[in-house]
């Protein structure tokens, strides 16, 4: 779709073993797409994102710093791993094609690019995260434990930054001005990155208890990539 897609291939299939891996790939899409791709504004917000985590967790701003490092890493590789996916031809999340397959929609917001990617990597991919960190940290995902405490104290660092972002990328994908009056706003109102992380964190305990049952395991990752698929495909929709 884009020329440079051979150059975020090639950093997308890097494994990132650390926050400061993920950092150096999330800023290696930010330096090769340009204004006019769609996938630059979700990127752009998920590592103003990590930044934001990065300098919490090093200052010690949770009680299991490891743990949110872990989960930041194990989140993220889902992300590249999709577009991967995408990039080579390969099966990917319909949630995430929903974003891929109209990087150049250019009657679309930059925000809308932003906020379908995060409805698809909170919405399908976090909760298959936050199981693998689980598993590799020998914990277990429950309400009311540390894990839990230090995960939602994120909600609101997110919720800033999505709001400032709204203001940013409050424009058309190639930066000309969107009509004064739009249904945009509508659209955002009734999607909620808390509750919408909450979720998540069911689906979550939901997944762990699974994980016996692949094909089961299997069912359920279907059902949220459709319901994010449907989600998706309506933050898309281009403003007149």
């Amino acid at each position: 779709m884009f020329p440079y897609d051979s150059t975020l291939l090639t950093a997308v299939r890097s494994i990132p073993g650390s926050v400061s891996d993920v950092l150096d790939i999330m800023r290696t899409i930010e330096a090769t797409c340009v204004d006019g791709d769609g996938l630059k504004w979700f990127n752009w917000l998920y590592l103003e994102v990590t930044e934001a985590v990065e300098t919490r967790i090093v200052a010690g701003g949770f009680s299991d710093p490891a743990w949110l490092a872990e989960l930041d890493v194990q989140f993220a590789r889902l992300y590249f791993g999709a577009l991967a996916s995408s990039l080579s031809s390969e099966p990917a999340p319909d949630c995430w094609q929903a974003l891929f397959q109209r990087r150049s929609q250019v009657q679309t917001a930059r925000i809308q690019f932003a906020l379908a990617g995060i409805n698809a990597h909170i919405n399908h991919d976090l909760a298959e995260a936050i199981v693998a960190t689980c598993e590799a940290t020998g914990t277990v995902p429950q309400h009311g434990g540390t894990e839990y405490t230090d995960y939602t104290e994120l909600n609101t660092t997110l919720d800033s930054l999505i709001e400032s972002a709204k203001q940013t990328l409050h424009v058309r994908l190639l930066g000309d001005a969107l009509p004064p009056a739009s249904q945009l706003e509508n659209t955002f109102a009734a999607w909620s990155v808390c509750a919408a992380r909450e979720s998540a964190w069911r689906n979550a305990e939901i997944l762990w208890h699974l994980r016996p049952e692949s094909d089961l395991s299997s069912a359920f990752m279907g059902s949220l990539d459709g319901l994010a698929t449907v989600a998706g495909k309506a933050l898309l929709v281009p403003v007149p």
